[in-house]
């Protein structure tokens, strides 16, 4: 598989911190009282996934997406070990290697400088369209203490 783009996607898949991250969070933001209390109500195992705790665990949900996506953006060494070809290579092995071939020109380090600039506009568009389910407190009110 080496020299092909499922070197690099297949290992960035399964994060064992992003599952580990996952499970403290479900265990504090879906409590027990609330699915109880749905299953009294007649809901099944899949309603009460998909109507309650996917959307307690939204907002952890998304965290661990972002920072599933920045770690991959952001990953140089194993794109860089894997992909043979110039033309397979991510943003981040493309500007190290264009700074390698121009060490000599000044001219390459601007242009490596406004890729790095361009590189990071994904990323801050996608934090700005996903701030909106960080939200404090989710269940503020919906139990009592």
């Amino acid at each position: 598989m080496t020299g092909t783009y499922w070197s690099v996607l297949l290992p960035s898949l399964i994060s064992p911190f992003s599952i580990y991250l996952c499970r403290v969070f479900a265990e504090s933001a879906v409590p027990d009282e609330i699915l109880e209390a749905a299953r009294v109500d007649g809901a099944g195992e899949l309603r009460l996934f998909w109507s309650i705790g996917l959307r307690l665990m939204l907002p952890g949900l998304v965290t661990v997406f972002l920072l599933q996506f920045v770690a991959i953006w952001n990953n140089f060494m194993l794109p860089y070990i894997m992909l043979s070809k110039e033309s397979m290579f991510p943003l981040t092995v493309g500007l190290f290697s264009l700074l390698n071939r121009g060490a000599g020109q000044a001219a390459l380090y601007t242009l490596v400088i406004t890729g790095a600039l361009v590189s990071i506009v994904p990323l801050v568009a996608l934090f700005v369209a996903l701030q909106r389910y960080w939200r404090l407190d989710v269940l503020s009110g919906g139990l009592k203490g």
